[in-house]
């Protein structure tokens, strides 16, 4: 299976310059994303990004806390283009399963992103209410798993086990934190990596010798030590 690589950003002047880029198949956003991004007006700013991306897949995500809340904005957000997946998290603020959202939405075949997702017993309930045959990724945050001393690598092979049967249900590694992620969440069968534009900067340079990446190394420190003009 072919990993793909999304980008993991907000920033307009980033997804216009990557959409381009025959390396990066999507994109994936966030509330927090969106506010560093400069974002006032959610709608105004995504429409803004939907113009930028037309035809790759683009995860724009709901901030409402409620049921009711999220519904609404995942029918609304859906609607502004074919292209768009709504990110709905596996759980509210209150520790409360997003299920029923998940079938609603999913019944109706809106693109969905399951999101924050952090353990196999989550990915099972998330495909116990799942229209199976809807487009559905489900990601898990490996980074921040990492950051917590936890091992993301059992979590991602045994989700993909889970949901290889489902053509439609693809498992997304999420909030990477080096390149080498890239080499593992390929190792683990994942259908799509979603990185920040300066790793995804790294990977187009990967294949470089160790000789190479020495001399770079070399190079670069003698750079800057000219540009600070050291003198012993």
């Amino acid at each position: 299976m072919k990993l793909e690589i999304y980008c993991d950003t907000a920033d307009l002047k980033v997804i216009k310059k990557l959409d381009k880029n025959s390396l990066v198949k999507g994109f994936t956003t966030n509330p927090s994303l969106m506010r560093q991004a400069g974002a006032k007006d959610y709608k105004r700013y995504s429409l803004k990004l939907l113009k930028a991306c037309r035809k790759k897949p683009i995860s724009l995500e709901v901030f409402a806390d409620n049921n009711s809340g999220m519904l609404k904005q995942a029918k609304i957000i859906s609607s502004w283009g074919k292209n768009v997946y709504v990110k709905i998290p596996v759980i509210n603020s209150k520790g409360f399963f997003s299920g029923k959202i998940i079938n609603q939405l999913s019944a109706n075949n809106i693109k969905l992103n399951i999101t924050a997702v952090y353990t196999v017993t989550q990915v099972v309930k998330i495909l116990k209410y799942l229209n199976k045959n809807s487009k559905t990724i489900i990601s898990i945050f490996s980074g921040r798993m990492s950051d917590a001393g936890k091992d993301p690598l059992p979590i991602i092979k045994e989700s993909v086990r889970l949901t290889k049967k489902y053509k439609n249900i693809k498992i997304l590694w999420a909030s990477t934190r080096e390149a080498y992620n890239y080499l593992q969440a390929k190792k683990s069968n994942c259908s799509i990596i979603t990185m920040p534009p300066s790793i995804i900067e790294k990977i187009s340079k990967f294949g470089k010798t160790y000789q190479d990446l020495t001399l770079d190394t070399v190079k670069k420190f003698l750079k800057d030590s000219k540009k600070s003009n050291f003198r012993i």
